[in-house]
């Protein structure tokens, strides 16, 4: 089993920034891809950002080149950074991964969600 633990979201003014992190714990054999996802009010689960173990990345359109993604193999940890933020950037944030098992396939995990809200 896995768990994933989300932290840093928060209330920020438009144009600011956030930084979300993401520590999977548990009995972890080896975690793939790891991603965010951010739902708003009313709308569907989205990706916004995807990484691979070995580093590649790829987001939606609407967050290019305002957050980036990585990812520390060692702590098996994900970070969404956040710049330039906008009001419809507001949603609950979701952290994913991928977890590999030893000697099954492999699992798909979810973290509780971290709210961002983007107002002035």
């Amino acid at each position: 089993q896995v768990q994933l633990v989300e932290s840093g979201g928060g209330s920020v003014q438009p144009g600011g920034s956030l930084r979300l992190s993401c520590a999977a714990s548990g009995s972890i054999y080896r975690i793939n891809d790891m991603a965010w996802y951010r739902q708003a009010p009313g709308k569907q689960r989205e990706l916004v950002a995807a990484i691979t173990t070995g580093g590649i990345t790829n987001y939606v359109d609407s967050v290019k080149g305002r957050f980036t993604i990585s990812r520390d193999n060692a702590k098996n940890t994900v970070y969404l950074q956040m710049n330039s933020l906008k009001p419809e950037d507001t949603a609950v944030y979701y952290c994913y991964c991928q977890h590999q098992r030893r000697w099954e396939g492999p699992v798909q995990y979810w973290g509780q969600g971290t709210q961002v809200t983007v107002s002035s």
